[in-house]
């Protein structure tokens, strides 16, 4: 079975074709900033991203008619337990009404499925940001007011792929283990998995850790005041808080690289921020102890910051007395949405959305 596999981002489209699963091509399509600058929605996107799609897909010696399935990146749609997912109407009115905003992984089920439908087979998502396995007590925040409650935003694909990978070198099944996953990217987040589920994650949307460019959990009156400072609009407080805060705004620079390179050349600044973002990390993970009642199989880190050993070790010299810790560098993403698809197609099951 063949699965072409999409997942939209910011300015650009990964693909990948799997052949079962084996990897047989990939590809990166970079969009020109001019041409995302022309659309006010994501979504009005869909149609350059789904030609620049094809003429990749025929560049490379392919056409839709030899898929078996094809499956993308989900976004932020409804919050739903992990699966895969057919893409279906309700699926596609989210997507053109998002319910918790708009990001360029919404259009991975779109265009998925607008090219699924041309040559008749299904179109798939897996495990989308907006995967929810809470437990009731974890939704509780510090107010009771709408709007406060604890929500589950997190690099849920990577995480859920990293998990059963880490299972497999323990030689038991996921839904056996309790672990503690370390999404280390541009983002991060750091995770509860109790037997299968991911019952509570920090994710530096809202909370937890500081990312490259994120600010995580920031001082509450703090926060408040500059949302009142003459002149800030909504606007430019998320821009702050979302993209010019965290280890941006200490150290200058989005490259954890250079923040590391520089660091160990003597760098104080950076190695301040480096420690720093070490430092609230290993923090979330010691939370993340607590909710597993301090029964923890495993640590895992994982995405891209997960390369460096220094990195590591510094996170690791706080929490290697919870848990043994395995390091699973990079991501799983494209695998994983390959081996979703997959399994939904050898057992003709998936989960319904609503």
């Amino acid at each position: 079975m063949k699965i072409l596999v999409i997942n939209p981002g910011a300015t650009s489209t990964k693909i990948c074709v799997f052949d079962e699963e084996n990897e047989v091509m990939r590809a990166g399509i970079d969009h020109d900033a001019s041409e995302i600058a022309k659309y006010s929605h994501v979504v009005e996107q869909a149609p350059f991203r789904t030609e620049a799609i094809l003429n990749t897909v025929h560049e490379n010696g392919y056409k839709l008619e030899d898929f078996d399935a094809i499956c993308g990146r989900g976004g932020l749609f409804k919050h739903i337990p992990s699966g895969t997912y057919k893409v279906n109407d309700a699926v596609i009115h989210d997507i053109e009404n998002p319910p918790y905003g708009e990001h360029a992984a919404n259009l991975g089920a779109l265009i998925s499925k607008e090219l699924a439908d041309k040559v008749g087979i299904p179109a798939f998502f897996v495990d989308p940001v907006c995967v929810d396995e809470f437990e009731p007590i974890a939704r509780y925040s510090g107010l009771a007011m709408p709007g406060f409650e604890r929500q589950s935003f997190f690099h849920a694909l990577n995480h859920k792929s990293v998990a059963r990978k880490a299972a497999k070198q323990l030689g038991k099944a996921y839904e056996e283990l309790n672990l503690i996953v370390c999404h280390l990217g541009g983002g991060v987040s750091v995770a509860a998995h109790k037997k299968g589920r991911v019952i509570d994650v920090n994710n530096v949307k809202d909370e937890g850790s500081m990312g490259m460019d994120r600010g995580g959990t920031l001082p509450a009156n703090a926060l408040v005041n500059l949302c009142f400072k003459e002149g800030m609009t909504k606007a430019d407080v998320k821009r702050i808080i979302g993209q010019e805060a965290g280890v941006y705004s200490y150290a200058n620079t989005k490259d954890f690289r250079t923040v590391e390179e520089k660091a160990f050349a003597g760098d104080e600044n950076m190695m301040g921020a480096f420690k720093a973002i070490a430092y609230q990390l290993a923090k979330d993970v010691g939370s993340m102890s607590a909710v597993l009642r301090f029964d923890v199989d495993a640590i895992i880190f994982t995405g891209g910051m997960a390369y460096s050993e220094k990195f590591c070790e510094e996170i690791g010299s706080y929490v290697n007395k919870i848990a043994p810790i395995l390091r699973v560098p990079g991501e799983e993403e494209m695998r994983a949405l390959a081996e979703g698809a997959l399994r939904a197609l050898k057992t003709n099951e998936w989960e319904i959305y609503e």
